[in-house]
């Protein structure tokens, strides 16, 4: 088998790793940070999906629905947070999971109602439109502009919560929310604030997943298996984890396409048994959380 083809496949799964990556993240952040299992991850990805590709037709620009879906989908997140989840605090993990899982079938029922059961296609932007040699093949542009994307939100991610005041806040929030009351912080706002976050990065590696594949009421069903996959793997509540993760199932996902295609989704399964079988808490996990 050629190599250039092989490193071509490479780069494919990477940029199927990135948008996991993204995707992800949403789900870790929040549980990591609320203890909330969201279980409407995937549907709200798809939300996100439909979204950007809304308004783009509306717009008329794919950059005005990648901007904007995210942010949208990520305050109708807020209003989800507020409404419905913030009741459940304190409760046992078993309640917003249940409570999230009855929501992800309302949302997958309301968009199969309003746009149908019928795959639509998410025109790639014409500035992204071809290839781009890479001195060992030809790769597609929008996938080099995703795989670029999700690195840039990742720096500026790490360095919101890492560098700033509001990512002191936000991390001491979700460590000792007592404390932070105490000190006169409205730590529902903090809650909000992350559990928007997680939202908004489903909803983005919605509009970043629509151009690689068609945009239908399920699309959000696989994708939350492949979340919940990367998030075990990583470790339950690992931002680190959930970005290796994510790269290396996407890149597993695409090397074994390769040579053999029915096994392409199951291998992301076999991997997350056999990092749990070495390491429960997953790669980068706590062993309290196993």
């Amino acid at each position: 088998m050629d190599l250039s083809l092989i490193i071509m496949q490479l780069f494919s799964g990477i940029a199927l790793g990135a948008v996991l990556v993204i995707t992800a993240l949403g789900l870790t952040i929040v549980f990591g940070m609320l203890g909330v299992v969201n279980f409407a991850h995937g549907a709200l990805f798809m939300i996100g999906a439909y979204a950007g590709l809304y308004l783009a037709s509306l717009t008329g620009s794919f950059w005005w629905g990648l901007l904007l879906a995210p942010v949208l989908v990520g305050a109708f997140g807020m209003l989800i947070e507020f409404v419905l989840v913030r009741r459940l605090y304190g409760r046992s993990i078993d309640d917003p999971l249940l409570l999230t899982f009855g929501l992800s079938y309302i949302l997958v029922e309301g968009v199969r109602i309003v746009f149908g059961s019928d795959g639509i296609p998410f025109p790639t932007p014409s500035q992204l439109v071809g290839v781009v040699d890479l001195g060992v093949g030809f790769f597609p542009k929008y996938r080099l502009f995703v795989i670029a994307l999700v690195a840039v939100v990742l720096v500026v991610l790490w360095l919101m919560l890492e560098k700033t005041r509001v990512g002191l806040i936000v991390r001491a929030g979700a460590r000792d929310p007592m404390i932070m009351r105490v000190l006169g912080v409205d730590i529902g706002k903090v809650w909000l604030a992350i559990f928007g976050l997680g939202v908004g990065l489903a909803a983005l590696g919605g509009v970043l997943a629509g151009p690689m594949r068609s945009v239908n009421p399920e699309m959000g069903t696989l994708v939350l298996a492949e979340a919940f996959v990367v998030t075990v793997i990583g470790g339950l509540g690992s931002i680190v984890g959930a970005v290796v993760a994510g790269l290396m199932v996407g890149i597993c996902i695409s090397m074994v396409a390769l040579f053999a295609p029915e096994m392409a989704t199951i291998v992301m399964f076999a991997l997350m048994a056999a990092v749990l079988l070495v390491r429960p808490q997953g790669l980068f996990g706590l062993k309290g959380r196993a």
